[in-house]
């Protein structure tokens, strides 16, 4: 289930809200059984910003206001290569779930399924490719990719970590990248 609204923030800025998934929850209690829904919901600004929230409540649009505010609260910015992928490849684990996100040429568009495309979408990317192995839990999905855009640096955050300039950065990975398929003769 996905559903797209946009809202305006207290800072003008639209968001992208995506719902990735509700579930009912059974309570039984001496009388029956008492249901809940609880959801997953993603929210982003379209311009390497997004969070993900999750809710739970006795109506299905309780439940989506309580998770989309707490996605509001956890938003991460994700640096991107030239707004539109991500800078290097990368992989990201939560529980039995493991994502790998590969930087693609321009054109290429989402590759990716379900929760995993919430997030590109909302994030602003529009050329990655991925891949789910092991759980496809939405929940351990979202939070496996999440785990994984955060891992993601750009070359500027790398040069200043390591007191350098972005050149020299990007000279290195480009003569090692030249060297790895080599052949000697």
């Amino acid at each position: 289930m996905s559903r797209v609204e946009t809202s305006e923030g207290d800072n003008k800025t639209a968001y992208t809200e995506k719902l990735v998934s509700v579930n009912r929850i059974a309570k039984v209690v001496k009388g029956g059984k008492r249901f809940s829904f609880s959801a997953l919901v993603i929210v982003g600004d379209g311009h390497g910003r997004v969070g993900f929230g999750t809710g739970k409540a006795r109506e299905v649009p309780d439940a989506v206001k309580k998770a989309s505010e707490q996605a509001r609260q956890r938003m991460v910015r994700v640096p991107l290569r030239e707004s539109r992928t991500i800078h290097h490849d990368v992989t990201g684990r939560f529980g039995a779930g493991l994502v790998v996100l590969r930087t693609a040429p321009a054109g290429t568009g989402i590759i990716a399924g379900g929760a995993m495309r919430a997030i590109f979408e909302s994030l602003g990317i529009q050329d990655v490719v991925s891949k789910c192995v092991g759980s496809t839990n939405p929940h351990n999905m979202v939070r496996s990719t999440f785990s994984a855009l955060c891992a993601t640096a750009s070359p500027r955050s790398v040069a200043s970590r390591r007191g350098k300039n972005v050149g020299e950065i990007i000279s290195k990975r480009g003569d090692a990248q030249g060297t790895k398929g080599s052949v000697r003769g």
